[in-house]
Order: structure tokens, then C-alpha cells, then sequence
């Protein structure tokens, strides 16, 4: 070891004893309140490069939102059981009291006691896998709208898909509507003519408001890749819309040949109370404003029952001490008798999930897993497909959806009677960073359609056989598992 040293120097044995330093304060600092995968692969990344992976900690290593965001939540957490209170006096109909199927009920009151939100009764819910569909749907709600229109989506482009949304939302102004926008800073950005989009909105006097802006590293500072991934449109607190898609036209402007396939779930009912906290929240940590949550609407008004689906929304991410959706996610799979559809773009599961699934395989559970053929993000494309064998070996039916489209949707469906729709992905970054939405719907009718559509997307899709999957190239295999490595960076 002197030997060492004396070769290299005292600037080089200044570095060497540095690069030990940090190797060793790294063991007791990085593990501390974090997943013990997520641990390891920041440790294996500080252990061969010390310096540069210690710095890319202390900018990325924190998953959780800074303190006043935290706060702000809290807060917004107290005015919505006052609310809830409220409604609870007027609730003539019992729209609040209702229960949920005996082999459910444990699943909504741990959905409840993980964000406050229970289950309602009196929703209409309608399934839209029709990606030029959906925006038109809105429009109809928008220009029927009376007092508000909230929009929070991930991502809000400028182009012929969203423009005549972009007018619905001017009209909406002219009538005296108050339309409000939340968009993703660092997803919005990152397309063609976002300023102009911004320009546009406030001239037609739109209320619109970046979330989650970037900042240097000192107070308020959040990790840079820490984003708001949710996608909610409310109107008047009545209807609402959330799913998987953004405001963007189909081929997200890309220049390849892929597009998007996608599906989101429009509810007229009481539970869009529930997604009108969630945006409300998220208004609040970004403004510091508490808007009414009844905005000229009585409570009778709100909890006019319009269907007969009993639906709860989940909201999850870096504001909450659970990782709320994969609690959700992993529950439903374990109470699986028959069958599991699982269609998800990008699918990175834990230990937690990926034993959920395959013990459900393993018990004579038909699982099928839909994800797709074309990637629109390399590392995770291939992080996802590490999983493959696993899955192939327990008895998971997994099929590619054929390219060039992506099939972006992403819900699951149990025994063919409760369903979930939303904004998460299934990976460690959707569990543990990103705020997500989902909707649960304990309704037979409803998880027969959304399997319906599932079985649709398998026509339009390829199986994986285990005995072909192993013959890929090694070379494939190796850069899988250095992808799946790296995405356990959280």
C-alpha cells in the first residue's frame, strides 16, 4: 500500500484517500430509509465511481418533495375531511356509506387510510381506448361547463389535437368559467412551441401554472427528475376524466414512426370530488392558493347520484410516507382467484410485485401481461425485458404489442370485477418519485369492458415463449441487466 502511495504522489494519494472517504460514508449515508435494491445500486455506482456517483446523489438521491410541499399537502389533507364531514350530513342517498364487495372491503379501507378518500357510490363511468375520441369528448364537457374547469396533465403541447380544446377552454372564459392548468415543467418543455402554448392559454385568459419548476440545489430544492406524471380534467366537480393520456397530439411529436394507443376512463359522479382534491393539492403547492372546493355548488348538487358504480381514487408519489399505488397494486394481486390483466407500458416491478405475480401464476391464476414491442425509452425498454424470464418461467402470459404503435394505457383488471385506471407506470420511478393518480372501480360491468378491451389489444399483439425468449443474443441479455441495474437508481 506505501508502495502505491509513493507512485502516486501527493496529489494522487489526496485522491485515492478521498475516493475511500466517500465509499465509506456512502454505506452509512445511502442505505438510510430506502429500498435495499435501490441502496445496492447506488452503492455498486459510488463503488466504481466514487466521486462523480456521490455528486449525482446528493442531486437525485432524495425521493421525497421538499418540506413546504409536504406541508402544503397536510394542509390540503385537513380542508378535504372538513369537506368530506360535510357531504357526509347531506348524504341523503348514503352515496358515502356504501361498502364494496365483502372480498374488497379490506382493499378500500386500506386505499382510505393510505389518503383519507373513500369509496362513493352514484358514478357513471365510460371506458375511452379511442385516442381521437377523447379530446372531442371534452370539448362537449368543457362547453357545458358552468363554473370551472381544472386540467392537470403531465405533459400540454400545442397542435391540432389539443387546439380545439384549447378554444372549448376560451369559450368556457367567455361564459364567466374560471379554467385553470397545471402542467409538468419538465415534460412540457421539452416539446415544440411550449411557450407559444402558454402565450396562448393566458391570452384567452386561462389560469395556467408549471408544477414542480426546476431550482438550484438550496431551500425548496427538488430532485430534477421528481415529476408530476398525473393527467386529470374536472368539470364543475361533476366530471371528470384521468387515464393515461397527455394533452399532446398521437405522435407526440416525434420523428419516427412511433404513435400512441392509449385509454382513459371519463366519470360523471361524486368521486370527482375526490379527483378535485387531488388538483387542488397539487394548486395549493404550487401557488400557496386554497380554492373552495363547492365553488357555487350545493352539497346536494355534488352528490347527485348519475350511475351505480362505486369508484375511489388513489392519489400517490413523493409527498406521501407510503409508496400508496404499489400497496394498491400488490393487495389486488395477492386477492386474485381467476384471473390478473396487467397492460402497462413500461413495467419495472419491485420484489414486492414481481412475487405478487408470479405467486398468483404459481396458484393457477391465468396472469397476462401486455406491454410493448416499440420503445420510446431505451434503458427502460430494456430494463423491462430483463423481467421477461422470470415471468415466462412462473406460467405469466406475456405478448409484445405490436409496433410501430406503443400501447401506452395502462390499467389492470382482477377476477373481472374491479379494475384500476390511471397515470402509473408499474416501476420503481412511478412508485417512489413520480405523483400518480388512479382510479379503482369496484364494478363488475366496468372490469368487463376494460377486459374487453385488453383482449382487443392481445389481437393486435404477439406471445413471448420462454424456450424462443432464451435464444436472444448474449449481448442483448447483458445490456437488459445493466438496464435493470440502473433503474433501481431511486
Amino acid at each position: 500500500m506505501r508502495e502505491l502511495l509513493n507512485i502516486a504522489g501527493p496529489v494522487g494519494t489526496a485522491w485515492l484517500i478521498l475516493d475511500w472517504i466517500i465509499r465509506i460514508v456512502a454505506l452509512f449515508v445511502v442505505p438510510r430509509n430506502r429500498k435495499p435494491t435501490a441502496g445496492m445500486a447506488w452503492l455498486l455506482f459510488i463503488f466504481f465511481f466514487p466521486t462523480l456517483g456521490f455528486l449525482l446523489f446528493l442531486v437525485l438521491g432524495n425521493p421525497k418533495l421538499p418540506a413546504r410541499r409536504r406541508a402544503a399537502q397536510k394542509t390540503l389533507d385537513t380542508v378535504v375531511q372538513k369537506l368530506l364531514a360535510e357531504l357526509k350530513r347531506h348524504d341523503t342517498q348514503k352515496l358515502l356509506s356504501a361498502k364494496p364487495p365483502e372480498e374488497y372491503k379490506a382493499l378500500a379501507t386500506l386505499s382510505q387510510s393510505l389518503t383519507g378518500l373513500p369509496v362513493f357510490d352514484g358514478n357513471k363511468v365510460d371506458i375511452l381506448p379511442e385516442y381521437d375520441n377523447v379530446a372531442p369528448r371534452m370539448v362537449r364537457d368543457v362547453d357545458a361547463a358552468e363554473h370551472y374547469v381544472h386540467v392537470e396533465f403531465f405533459i400540454v403541447a400545442i397542435d391540432d389535437y389539443t387546439l380545439p380544446l384549447f378554444d372549448a377552454f376560451a369559450r368556457a372564459v367567455q361564459r364567466g368559467v374560471t379554467v385553470r392548468v397545471l402542467y409538468d415543467t419538465v415534460a412540457t418543455h421539452m416539446f415544440p412551441r411550449w411557450r407559444d402554448m402558454i402565450k396562448r392559454l393566458e391570452a384567452d385568459g386561462v389560469h395556467v401554472q408549471a408544477m414542480l419548476p426546476l431550482r438550484l440545489p438550496g431551500k425548496g430544492y427538488t430532485r430534477p427528475d421528481l415529476r408530476n406524471h398525473r393527467k386529470l380534467l374536472i368539470v364543475d366537480g361533476r366530471v371528470g376524466y384521468t387515464g393515461s393520456l397527455n394533452l399532446i397530439a398521437r405522435t407526440y411529436h416525434r420523428k419516427d414512426d412511433i404513435y400512441y394507443d392509449e385509454l382513459v376512463v371519463r366519470v360523471d359522479g361524486p368521486v370527482v370530488l375526490e379527483m378535485s382534491a387531488v388538483f387542488l393539492t397539487d394548486w395549493h403547492a404550487e401557488t400557496g392558493e386554497i380554492l373552495s372546493y363547492k365553488n357555487k355548488l350545493s352539497p346536494a348538487k355534488l352528490l347527485e347520484k348519475r350511475g351505480s358504480s362505486l369508484a375511489q381514487i388513489l392519489p400517490s408519489g413523493s409527498g406521501y410516507e407510503d409508496e400508496n399505488n404499489l400497496k394498491l397494486f400488490t393487495s389486488l394481486l395477492h386477492q386474485a382467484q381467476h384471473t390478473i390483466t396487467i397492460v402497462n407500458p413500461y413495467f419495472i416491478p419491485d420484489d414486492a410485485l414481481t412475487n405478487a405475480i408470479t405467486s398468483a401464476a404459481k396458484r393457477g391464476v391465468t396472469v397476462t401481461i401486455i406491454n410493448s414491442e416499440a420503445m420510446d425509452q431505451w434503458m427502460v425498454g430494456h430494463a423491462q425485458r430483463s423481467f421477461y424470464d422470470v415471468f415466462l418461467s412462473a406460467g405469466v402470459r406475456v405478448y409484445l404489442y405490436n409496433a410501430p404503435i406503443l400501447l401506452h394505457s395502462k390499467f389492470m383488471v382482477i377476477d373481472n370485477k374491479i379494475a384500476t385506471v390511471g397515470s402509473s407506470n408499474l416501476d420503481l420511478r412511478s412508485f417512489t418519485l413520480n405523483m400518480e393518480v388512479t382510479f379503482t372501480c369496484y364494478d363488475p360491468a366496468v372490469a368487463k369492458k376494460l377486459q374487453a378491451v385488453a383482449d382487443d389489444c392481445l389481437t393486435r399483439s404477439h406471445p413471448l415463449h420462454l424456450h424462443t425468449w432464451r435464444k436472444r443474443p448474449r449481448r442483448q441479455q447483458l445490456g437488459e441487466n445493466i438496464a435493470r441495474l440502473t433503474s433501481a437508481l431511486q
